[in-house]
């Protein structure tokens, strides 16, 4: 199965297509904005953090918004620029100093916070042009019944969630258009790594297994989520639109059975996915069955998963819990 995902079998018209004679042909950031190094990151959570670190080892400065003071605090004692998303004034000198921008913060009922908050900032600024990453979801795909998407799929988005990705998807790319930046949209599937994973489950008792006949899901691991968006910053495409994922789609009961009897955890008992005492949020999550290509983002950005499977990423997560 992992291999499967590379394969020509699945490398779609888009991913043959779109791959650039040389990468010198495509967008480039002048030379004098890449000397300055500066990134802002919009919204610091799971991946903003993973990204941030990859950032730093590339000689970036970093600023990102956080909410509450709180966690401004956190940021500053990590030698981040802490921003208030509501202050403009700081908003815009994070802007103007900024050649990468990654746009984390899910849209809500009033659309999308960091679209609300930058395009302002973003049409009115100074050229030369941006790099600028807007994380969706393959949520956006909706139901397969288990087939393959691509990002040229048609977009069926069957949740609320769902439907806003797409809408802020067309947002920022029609912001791209008019601004010149480099926007760049990241579809990606259910994330792990370090304190977020089904190993930290198993341990604190509170892992379900929830079995649904023929259901799999996509996944990746936190870090390698942050080599890719690296490898788009380093290798830009206006507009471009990338499915992120492990090589390996699977039952999410399969990985956690094989957790727990490979780190010697108790299997918990099978639950049926459309038990009664399923919340709301869990039965969404099974109405949606696809396998995601990774293809386009391996061919066009050089990029390969350092946890191809699920079975790298726990051990990885296990050594590092064991340790």
């Amino acid at each position: 199965m992992s291999m499967m995902c590379c394969g020509p079998a699945l490398f779609n018209k888009a991913a043959r297509e779109k791959v650039p004679k040389s990468m010198d042909d495509g967008f480039l950031l002048p030379a004098s904005r890449q000397e300055k190094k500066h990134a802002l990151i919009f919204g610091y959570g799971f991946i903003g953090a993973a990204f941030a670190e990859a950032l730093r080892a590339d000689g970036y400065a970093i600023s990102a918004t956080a909410r509450t003071s709180d966690k401004r605090a956190e940021l500053t004692a990590l030698g981040i620029n802490a921003i208030d998303p509501t202050d403009p004034a700081a908003l815009k000198t994070a802007v103007d100093q900024a050649t990468v921008i990654l746009l984390t913060a899910a849209p809500n009922d009033e659309g999308c916070p960091a679209f609300a908050a930058l395009s302002p900032l973003l049409v009115s600024a100074a050229a030369p042009r941006r790099w600028v990453g807007y994380l969706s979801t393959t949520g956006v795909y909706g139901d397969r019944g288990g087939g393959w998407v691509f990002e040229d799929s048609a977009l069926h988005p069957l949740s609320r969630e769902g439907q806003r990705r797409a809408d802020a998807e067309k947002q920022w790319v029609g912001l791209g258009q008019k601004t010149g930046d480099c926007v760049t949209i990241f579809r990606l599937p259910g994330l792990y790594g370090p304190d977020r994973n089904v190993l930290e489950r198993l341990k604190d008792g509170t892992a379900r297994r929830i079995h649904k006949p023929g259901q799999v899901f996509s996944r990746l691991y936190d870090s390698d989520c942050a080599t890719a968006l690296m490898a788009s910053v380093h290798r830009p495409r206006p507009g471009g639109i990338y499915n992120l994922c492990d090589d390996e789609p699977a039952p999410a009961d399969d990985v956690l059975v094989y957790a727990a009897r490979t780190y010697g955890f108790e299997v918990p008992p099978e639950i049926a996915f459309d038990d009664p005492n399923q919340s709301g949020g869990m039965k969404r999550f099974y109405a949606e069955n696809k396998r995601v290509s990774n293809a386009l983002a391996k061919a066009e950005l050089g990029w390969r998963p350092q946890y191809p499977t699920y079975k790298e990423g726990l051990a990885a997560i296990y050594a590092s819990i064991s340790s």
